[in-house]
């Protein structure tokens, strides 16, 4: 999951930050300076990618890289 996680964010950076590059520990907007706009079209790829809704209220919870897996994880598995 992490690894299609860090491919869509790298898409977001039009390729200039690699997936390989993307860890549990990355910030969205400190690190790979993605705008509001590119954190909601993240948000939009992941429901489609993984098949789950995120709650709006929950996305300012998803700051990190991890924060978005461990989510993920949760509310795919429900």
């Amino acid at each position: 999951m992490l690894d299609r996680i860090a491919d869509i964010l790298s898409d977001l950076t039009d390729g200039e930050v690699k997936p390989a590059q993307i860890n549990r520990d990355t910030r969205l907007i400190a690190d790979l300076d993605l705008s509001s706009l590119d954190v909601m079209n993240a948000v939009v790829t992941f429901e489609e990618e993984f098949d789950v809704e995120i709650p709006d209220d929950s996305i300012p919870e998803l700051e990190t890289v991890g924060d978005i897996e461990d989510f993920l994880k949760k509310i795919v598995n429900e």
